[in-house]
Formats: C-alpha cells, sequence, structure tokens
C-alpha cells in the first residue's frame, strides 16, 4: 500500500493534450534536408500553437527519439540539437520546466514508452499531433491513439514529410483510418476541447 507520503499529485485534469513528436531532431539522416525544409515552414504555426495550449492550460508532451543512446538525457539532446544544421527549427520549439518530457526507441510514441500511463494520469481524451513526420512516427501513433480509444487532431500545418505530395497523402489516409480531425492549427478551438467532456462510445 502507498504511503501517504509518497502519493502522486495528479493536476487538475484536462481532457486535451498536445504533443509534440520528434521535433528535437538533428535532421543528420537520409532525406534530412527535405524534411528539415518543410519542418521551417510549418514551424511558427507550432510554436503559436503550443503557445495557445499553454495558456488554455493544456498539457504538452514531446515524445522524442533517443537517437539510439540510452543514457542520453533531455539536455544533452537539446544542446546536439542546437548545434546541428537544425538549429533554427529546434531552438523556439524547446521544451522547459512546465513540459512532459518522454523517450521512445521507435517510431510510435506509445511503443515501449509510458506515455499511455501518464495519459491516463492527465485524464486526457483527445489528442492533437504535431511535428515530425507525418508519414511515419505521426503516422504510427495515431493509429496505436486510435486503437486506444483516443479522439485525434492532426493540424496539416504543424507536421511535414519529405514533400508536401507526402503529407497531404499520410493525412488524408489518417482522416479515413483514424478518424483524425485535420483542421488548421488555428481553426482548433483549444478552449472548447478543454471543457470537460464525455468520450464518445466506440462500436
Amino acid at each position: 500500500m502507498r504511503s501517504r507520503k509518497h502519493a502522486q499529485t495528479r493536476p487538475s485534469p484536462v481532457p486535451v493534450a498536445l504533443l509534440l513528436i520528434d521535433v528535437l531532431t538533428t535532421f543528420q539522416f537520409p532525406d534530412g534536408d527535405a524534411i528539415l525544409r518543410g519542418a521551417l515552414a510549418m514551424r511558427d504555426a507550432l510554436v503559436k500553437l503550443k503557445a495557445r495550449a499553454r495558456a488554455a492550460g493544456v498539457p504538452v508532451l514531446y515524445v522524442n527519439d533517443n537517437f539510439g543512446d540510452w543514457r542520453s538525457e533531455r539536455e544533452v539532446l537539446m544542446g546536439r540539437c542546437l548545434e546541428a544544421k537544425g538549429g533554427q527549427f529546434v531552438r523556439p520549439l524547446l521544451p522547459d520546466s512546465e513540459d512532459y518530457f518522454v523517450l521512445k526507441p521507435l517510431h510510435s510514441a506509445f511503443y515501449m514508452t509510458p506515455l499511455e500511463v501518464l495519459l491516463r494520469h492527465l485524464e486526457v481524451e483527445t489528442l492533437i499531433l504535431t511535428g515530425l513526420t507525418s508519414n511515419s512516427c505521426i503516422t504510427v501513433t495515431a493509429h496505436d491513439a486510435n486503437m486506444r480509444g483516443f479522439n485525434i487532431y492532426i493540424p496539416p500545418d504543424c507536421s511535414c514529410a519529405r514533400n508536401p505530395e507526402e503529407h497531404s497523402q499520410a493525412l488524408a489516409q489518417l482522416e479515413a483510418m483514424t478518424g483524425a480531425s485535420l483542421q488548421r492549427s488555428a481553426s482548433i478551438k483549444i478552449p472548447n476541447l478543454v471543457r470537460p467532456s464525455r468520450r464518445p462510445q466506440r462500436a
């Protein structure tokens, strides 16, 4: 039995969370230059969306690759990314002390990570998925989120792929297969999502 001294503190529940997937990166991988161009094009929209989420009291969760370095800490990872060619993308999106940070070993934000436990602890029902890339890690994460019963928003202007065609194709597939809402970030009414709601029954 857990003692009162070590009982977990639970923040006020907010039924929506913003996920930033793999935004801390060096872009030093195949097709990194192409993805960096898309990332820079959507960076400002993502910065604004995070600010709106923070203002509404929505938890912001960074879920990031560990680059195969299991001993790496968040600050080391951030420093490595800032020194790389993608520093101009990473710098305005750095996590701070109010953000949550989860390392993942593979593509999905859920696979072998504590993300689901954290989301249940926060009583989250709806996820806003953003980051890199729409046809890879966001796709796998969206399917995993859908299987777990989360409602999903994927603003098209807050993620990217190697080119606009791949991006559009990936989002269209996710809309069809997971029921994701593809509203642009400025159109997402965050205060409406924050109001307590009953999760719709799934068939």
